[in-house]
């Protein structure tokens, strides 16, 4: 039997549902890696990016590793590596003058009206800012923006265009967003209205209302923030059925298609936890049953990095799933590196596929 069609027979016995088997990403796109234009000049993210552009006249950047003068991770703005591949957009959220840029996506379908979705985005700050701020704005509209503005996008602006309906949404937090050396994550759950089609990201705010903090003395640079990996989802609904099939083939080697990382990343994405919840129900409800759990890498990068990496893979699987409640000794667990490839190496969607962790289930030695 595939071993792909073996993942979905396990997804609908363990989670019952195909909603908790699939989660889409409903953003085209999502961390820029496909451009039309290698960028070579500030201010060209609408003409350079693949499906993206920006509502107003504020001239967005496009960073990308094939640049040298655009470039990642060094750039005019600072030093950042990507969070995923080699591209990232860069945008002032906020400058003198209400100065102001976004960015703007068409959405792969129209979102379902009264449906939970999850959004979310990294951001850093870039080393260049003298401010930071606590505001991010998230703008659905059911049509296109485009207005002739540098400044701030405003309710004035948006309700001029009459064919446009809209649904904002604000992430406020309590602590400020100047971490210039990581990336944060960003992040909201929202109901739909179902006239989604269109999404923007900035600061909807002018000066005046926008919550900032100075990080340097005579500040009057602004906040330069980039931004990369941008999920919206519908999280799963419903839980998962307490009685759980007996056929689940043992001893054979499992592949979670959600259980996969970024590059050069162990953290456990949240459709990849959705995965673990069922199979640490179906492990509860099956006492009898140990897990043993194996990590991949792509093949970029050292042999020996690579095989600390895939045991930090590991790592994270189990300890989210000790973390639930399931007891140590039903874990057994290890890296293999780069070894043993499900996918050519020389695409992204290949290496992806390669960033795996694969699972077998077996009865507990006497």
């Amino acid at each position: 039997m595939d071993r792909v069609y073996k993942y979905w027979l396990l997804c609908f016995l363990i989670l019952g549902s195909y909603d908790w088997c699939l989660a889409q990403n409903m953003i085209p796109n999502p961390s820029f890696e496909d451009y039309d234009n290698c960028p070579v000049q500030l201010g060209n993210f609408y003409a350079d990016v693949t499906l993206w552009s920006t509502p107003t006249l504020g001239s967005t950047d496009y960073f990308n590793g094939c640049s040298t003068i655009m470039g990642t991770p060094k750039n005019f703005n600072g030093e950042q590596e990507a969070y995923f591949g080699k591209g990232y957009a860069g945008l002032y959220l906020y400058a003198p003058g209400d100065y102001r840029e976004y960015l703007q996506v068409a959405l792969k379908e129209t979102l379902q009206e009264g449906k939970e979705y999850e959004i979310s985005f990294f951001v850093s700050l870039a080393e260049r800012s003298d401010f930071a701020i606590k505001d991010f704005g998230i703008l659905f509209s059911s049509g296109p923006i485009s207005v002739e503005t540098r400044r701030t996008l405003s309710k004035m602006h948006l309700y001029r265009i009459k064919e446009n309906t809209y649904h904002f949404l604000e992430i406020n937090y309590s602590e400020y967003y100047k971490d210039k050396k990581d990336w944060v994550k960003v992040s909201t759950s929202f109901t739909a209205k179902g006239t989604e089609n269109y999404l923007s990201i900035g600061n909807f705010r002018n000066n005046a209302k926008t919550r900032n903090l100075m990080t340097k003395r005579n500040a009057k640079q602004g906040a330069y923030y980039y931004i990369d990996k941008l999920d919206l989802f519908t999280p799963p609904t419903g839980n998962a059925p307490a009685a759980l099939a007996a056929d689940i083939p043992l001893d054979e080697p499992q592949v979670f298609e959600n259980i996969h990382f970024d590059f050069d990343a162990s953290i456990l994405l949240e459709p990849a936890k959705i995965d673990l919840n069922g199979l640490y129900k179906f492990l509860l409800k099956n006492e009898s049953y140990m897990v043993r759990i194996s990590g991949y890498t792509d093949n970029l990068g050292s042999d020996s990095y690579n095989q600390k990496l895939s045991d930090l893979r590991c790592k994270a699987v189990a300890d989210y799933l000790i973390s639930l409640g399931l007891s140590g000794d039903r874990i057994d667990w290890k890296g293999f590196g780069g070894l043993h490839p499900v996918a050519e190496n020389t695409t992204e969607e290949g290496r992806q596929k390669n960033r795996r962790v694969e699972f077998v289930i077996s009865r507990k030695q006497p």
